[in-house]
């Protein structure tokens, strides 16, 4: 099991957003994490990384005791998943194929070869093999959400956290993500995703997980029972919740 939470509590400084957590997730599974802004979606994911401590309950990430994890094994942790952001974070200084470059020197590749084959296959996965030379503010917002997969799968992490990938995207080029992503959980990376938009949930179904007046509680049947959605049209741009 990659993510087993139990009964754990998740604060934002010092107010509780989440209680009593329990939350699991196995490799290889698509799992969408729902809900009204300020709900407490976005602290959860943070909690998976180590961006917010736990001092409650249990949990375990691939193997990590996030209760005793110690700051200096944060990295081990951080390099064996790959995070999502909706606003990208790509290094704007240089080039799509130097911020490809970097992530793996930065965690510990160091044959040029080997460095340079894998760039290319992360590109040619997420359909943007020609574009290595380019900076990023010379691609669209879909393509460098497609660079950003491409980082965050590099080192073929077990587990990728994406948290509202598609919230400054049309709704067209948030479908191809969120299709990209799925093509990426069925080679075996499992996925969390936090997003506002129904819509996706039906074209590619998974588990779904909503968080409403402080709980996580998994959802069923989405049409019947969640809320908190808004139309892909009409979402707010929010990175944090």
């Amino acid at each position: 099991m990659l993510i087993n939470y139990n009964s754990v509590n998740v604060y934002q400084e010092a107010q509780e957003v989440l209680s009593n957590v329990n939350f699991q997730v196995e490799k290889g599974e698509f799992v969408y994490l729902i809900g009204k802004v300020g709900s407490g979606k976005s602290s959860l994911l943070k909690t998976l990384y180590g961006e917010l401590p736990l001092h409650e309950g249990e949990a375990h990430v691939m193997g990590f005791d996030l209760l005793h994890l110690k700051q200096k094994h944060l990295p081990q942790l951080r390099r064996r998943l790959g995070v999502i952001f909706q606003d990208f974070q790509l290094l704007t200084d240089r080039t799509v194929e130097a911020n490809l470059r970097f992530v793996l020197r930065a965690t510990g590749w160091k044959n040029n070869v080997d460095i340079t084959q894998r760039i290319q296959e992360v590109l040619d996965l997420v359909g943007m093999s020609t574009k290595g030379y380019k900076y990023p503010n010379e691609l669209s917002g879909g393509e460098q959400q497609r660079i950003a997969i491409a980082r965050a799968i590099l080192n073929r992490p077990e587990l990728i956290l994406a948290d509202e990938p598609t919230g400054n995207l049309d709704a067209e080029t948030s479908r191809n993500i969120t299709e990209l992503l799925h093509k990426v959980c069925e080679q075996g990376s499992a996925v969390v995703m936090i997003t506002h938009n129904l819509h996706l949930l039906d074209m590619f179904p998974g588990r779904v997980y909503q968080c409403k007046d402080h709980h996580l509680t998994e959802i069923v049947d989405t049409g019947d029972e969640a809320d908190g959605y808004e139309p892909i049209d009409d979402e707010e741009d929010t990175i944090d919740d």
